[in-house]
């Protein structure tokens, strides 16, 4: 239950003034539903009237508030003209122009003979100076109130900002005073001023300077919401800590077959994580673990040696990827190696159907599987364990807090709870493994295995692209095998499909149609399967691809990739593409097709893919130039949306925040001390923060 001192900033935005039954679902769409939302939807700019200077010295582009008698009306002959009303200064005349509005309105607002204050931009059109729709028209007694700052907010189609600031200037005057949550020793050396003052603050910035997130106002606002997310987190994984796990410390009979048998040795990171994964397992408490593997590096070894540890101890496994070409290409490289270890494995996904899936699902239900890669299809009500002892969750993000939950559920019994290791191909930046996996302890593999070559990469014009092609056409010939990665037109599943499928049909008509093949999300399973057997066994060619093979494609004898309009593209996903060669003994290139002009950020990124193949310097670049809401689609189910912090630029806060709320839940755990009704009330406050959802249904 919300403490009742919340009550007001969680009302709906309809209670406000101006904001009725057709302008609600505008800012709803702008902001948010509730007046919390309009809290937090902060400037992003403001607009500066205090300039006043005459006609003749007003500049083009200026904003400015000027001192106008009107002096005529000139009507328009036809509709399609502009409606235009004459004024004038000491130091000459400006006319206002107006589009499709009505003479009888304009007549009163702007009387003639009469003085008005006008706020907008200077245009200059041929030799006369003129303001279209001017922001404020204003009797003289209003001049004050006209000739000031005004922020500037995000908007949606529709809204006009008078309306929106309104609301919030509103939802300002309804914040309450809420208890002090924050280390009153850190409050005096950042030199905050309480939550209430720095909202009213940040809504009312004085110059430009005022809405940067370096502010006081504005990491005292980010610190809030960091400190509410690590708070949250740090109960989590206070509740998981206390779960009785099952103590699983398996006699190594089974991976010490697969270790003997593998054609090479793990790296330092792969035995390393392996160490503490198995010290995990091997404790009484579930185990949470976050691993962490650049491209190339291994993790589905380690991942499954894991799984042999908890089949050594009786138990059963289970590896889940969020697609079914991700999941059956874990099942390829698990299978070679359970048949080593003696032990029987299966896959199943949304695809396998009748006598193929029961037998599946009997043998997970008595037993007699040992270990099971799936996709989403894991989660069916008819789907059940002997003894599920170990969950594999690959790349987390993809899938909803509920639904790792849920899988996890499936093996409760009175031993204890399932040990759950979640995986993700993608390198995260330490501060997002802070505020989106701060429940979970983390391993790192870095290192890539020996033999693997590096990767030439080039940035090459869109210009040149026939020269890319006719370069493809001579690998091939030499025996390559290529992927073309077409560009991210838009969010659009069918706008991103045309643009592979034309330009499946352009390559085929240069390369020759049985050497082009096309891959995409839209295709059936079989579809998919025979695409890419086609491309894998089939005489050397191109397979044409969306995003789809982003992660879980492993195709050794693939040695080039292009990538179309890779500005288009973040860097982690870059990076993961990238890591689709390079997997065999071959040299192996990649070629980053861009469009000009190229912006500076698009020009970093680039520059950076061609330095370095290091994923995690990589992610930290990712961060610095997209921010935190678009790295890693952490927009998605599971991770947090923060309003009020950048990571890129709070980073230190999330650290203070860390500890700050660690401190908290061991000095209390049950938040029943003096500070806890100041940190139950931050938490209600930030209550849609992903952690928060965790920690009610986790």
């Amino acid at each position: 239950m919300r403490p009742p001192i919340l009550f007001p900033v969680f009302a709906d935005i309809r209670t406000l003034p101006g904001v009725g039954p057709k302008i609600a679902p505008l800012v709803e769409r702008a902001a948010g539903p509730h007046l919390v939302d309009l809290l937090w939807h902060l400037p992003t700019g403001l607009v500066d009237r205090r300039f006043s200077p005459l006609v003749a010295e007003a500049p083009a582009g200026a904003i400015v508030t000027l001192r106008l008698t009107v002096v005529a009306h000139a009507k328009p002959r036809t509709s399609r003209l502009p409606y235009k009303v004459r004024c004038e200064d000491s130091s000459g005349p400006i006319d206002l122009v107006f589009f499709h509005a009505r003479g009888d309105y304009l007549e009163k607002q702007l009387p003639v003979g009469e003085m008005r204050v006008v706020s907008g931009r200077i245009e200059r059109y041929r030799d006369d100076v003129q303001m279209a729709h001017p922001d404020h028209i204003a009797t003289p007694d209003r001049f004050d109130e006209v000739a000031s700052v005004e922020p500037v907010y995000g908007l949606t189609a529709g809204l006009s900002p008078k309306v929106l600031s309104k609301a919030i200037r509103a939802a300002v005057a309804k914040a309450p005073e809420l208890p002090e949550w924050a280390d009153a020793a850190l409050v005096a050396r950042s030199g905050w001023m309480s939550w209430r003052a720095a909202i009213e603050r940040a809504h009312a910035p004085a110059d430009e300077a005022d809405t940067k997130p370096e502010t006081p106002w504005r990491r005292r606002l980010a610190y809030d919401e960091l400190l509410a997310n690590q708070l949250a987190l740090a109960l989590v994984r206070l509740s998981q800590k206390r779960r009785k796990g099952r103590a699983m410390k398996g006699d190594g009979r089974l991976r010490e077959k697969v270790l003997g048998a593998l054609p090479f040795r793990l790296t330092g990171s792969q035995l390393q994580a392996l160490a503490e994964i198995l010290g995990d397992m091997a404790a009484p408490g579930r185990m949470q673990r976050l691993l962490q593997g650049d491209v190339g590096s291994g993790k589905t070894v380690v991942a499954f040696l894991a799984m042999l540890n908890a089949v050594e101890c009786g138990k059963q496994a289970a590896l889940m990827a969020p697609t079914e070409i991700l999941a059956r290409q874990h099942f390829d490289t698990i299978r070679p190696l359970a048949e080593l270890a003696g032990i029987e494995v299966a896959v199943l996904t949304g695809r396998d159907k009748g006598k193929a899936k029961a037998a599946v699902i009997e043998g997970l239900a008595s037993g007699r599987i040992n270990a099971v890669v799936g996709t989403h299809a894991l989660f069916e009500e008819s789907v059940g364990f002997d003894d599920l002892g170990l969950a594999v969750i690959d790349e987390q993000h993809r899938f909803g807090v509920h639904q790792r939950v849920a899988f996890a559920a499936k093996g409760l019994s009175e031993d204890g709870e399932v040990d759950t290791l979640v995986m993700t191909a993608t390198p995260i930046p330490r501060t997002l493994v802070m505020c989106a996996y701060g429940d979970m302890d983390s391993s790192k593999l870095p290192e890539k295995p020996p033999g693997r070559k590096p990767i030439k990469t080039v940035a090459v014009p869109l210009e040149r692209m026939d020269d890319v092609i006719d370069g493809i056409a001579r690998q091939i010939d030499r025996g390559a095998r290529v992927y073309w990665v077409c560009p991210l037109v838009e969010e659009s599943e069918v706008v991103d499909l045309a643009a592979a499928t034309d330009r499946h049909a352009a390559l085929a008509s240069r390369l020759g149609e049985g050497r082009v093949h096309l891959i995409h999300g839209k295709l059936k399973a079989a579809q998919k399967d025979a695409a890419m057997a086609a491309f894998v066994e089939g005489p050397p060619g191109v397979l044409v691809a969306t995003t789809v093979i982003e992660v879980g494609v492993n195709v050794p004898s693939a040695t080039v990739i292009v990538i179309e309009h890779a500005e288009r593209f973040g860097l982690a996903q870059l990076h993961q593409l990238r890591g689709r060669v390079g997997r065999g003994e071959a040299e192996s290139s990649c070629v980053l097709l861009y469009g000009q002009p190229l912006g500076e950020t698009a020009k970093a990124r680039l520059s950076i893919l061609r330095e370095t193949e290091d994923g995690f310097r990589i992610a930290e670049e990712d961060l610095r130039l997209r921010g935190a809401g678009e790295v890693l689609g952490t927009r998605q189910s599971g991770l947090p949306e923060f309003r009020l912090a950048d990571l890129a630029v709070h980073a230190d806060l999330l650290e203070i925040a860390r500890d700050d709320a660690r401190l908290a839940i061991e000095r209390d755990p049950k938040l029943e001390g003096p500070r806890a009704a100041a940190l139950r009330t931050l938490l209600y406050l930030f209550e849609r923060d992903a952690a928060f959802k965790l920690a009610r249904v986790g």
